[in-house]
């Protein structure tokens, strides 16, 4: 009988709860900060990270998950009895971690030829960010409990993860111009008119998909090209940061517009907000237009 084991990394922002409680192993990131280095789930909460990185005046960073890292885990779980692992990374195009994913794979059967036919490691590409594949494992886990076949399981991740789309705000513009993800005058003129962008996030690209003027008409805009674009009456979610206010603002007025109530919730982690600020606030959901 197959026995599947889920894994994936922190910038997936699927909760401790869900983690242990749908036996989702979740690989941490480890985040330098001056000369300190912090293990993301270990040494702080999401809270506790928001709080680090408003009084630190440096640009943190992430290390990507080593092939040895991977390498180590594979063994883990093979010795453990499993016979299948689906393993789903942050965008490889924002971090080295799916290659070096691939590499441990291609090492371990090396190493374990006795493990071929009889153990199967699926190494899936999330093209994006937080939710957008922390909810198609959330629900890969309850498609094991029902027994699917892990090819299966990996082939719905990997349409969920290509079809997938976040429309996603940011509140401040501080923490994407001290990473460089936008350049310190265009950040600095964004500030002074009160201009938000809303960013669009689908196959391994992150744009700047409009602009809006005011925190008023974020979340109004965030309603209407997610209306404009889901699959009628497929499941979406919220991710959000520090405010849980704006996270439940937008959550009823997107339960009025669509209909139905958002099936998960996403509070992003260190790897996100390190770009992006803790304040922020978005949809992600499966769209008919990718």
């Amino acid at each position: 009988m197959a026995k599947i084991k889920l894994l994936t990394d922190a910038a997936s922002d699927i909760s401790p709860e869900y983690e242990r409680e749908l036996g989702i192993r979740v690989i941490p990131f480890k985040v330098a900060m001056g000369d300190k280095t912090y293990t993301s789930g270990v040494d702080f909460d999401n809270e506790k990270f928001y709080k680090m990185l408003d009084e630190y005046d440096g640009v943190p960073s992430t290390s990507q998950i080593t092939a040895f890292e991977y390498e180590e885990i594979f063994e883990e779980i093979y010795n453990e009895g499993y016979s299948d692992i689906i393993n789903v990374t942050i965008n490889k195009e924002g971090s080295a971690t799916f290659n070096n994913a691939v590499m441990a794979r291609e090492s371990f059967f090396e190493n374990h030829p006795d493990a071929k036919g009889k153990f199967e490691i699926y190494n899936i590409d999330s093209e994006g960010y937080t939710g957008a594949y922390g909810y198609p494992i959330i629900r890969a886990a309850a498609k094991i409990k029902k027994g699917v076949p892990a090819k299966e399981i990996a082939a719905y991740i990997q349409d969920y993860v290509k079809n997938c789309v976040i429309y996603f705000a940011m509140y401040t513009l501080k923490y994407a111009r001290k990473s460089g993800r936008i350049p310190s005058a265009a950040a600095f003129v964004g500030e002074v008119m009160g201009l938000r962008p809303i960013m669009r996030i689908h196959d391994h690209e992150i744009k700047t998909h409009t602009k809006v003027r005011g925190d008023k008409a974020v979340i109004p805009k965030i309603i209407d090209l997610t209306a404009e674009e889901i699959i009628p009456k497929t499941p979406y979610c919220i991710v959000y940061g520090k405010d849980e206010a704006v996270r439940d603002e937008l959550a009823k007025a997107l339960t009025k517009k669509l209909g139905y109530p958002p099936s998960e919730f996403f509070q992003i982690g260190a790897a996100i907000s390190i770009n992006a600020g803790p304040l922020v606030v978005g949809a992600i959901f499966k769209s008919q237009k990718p």
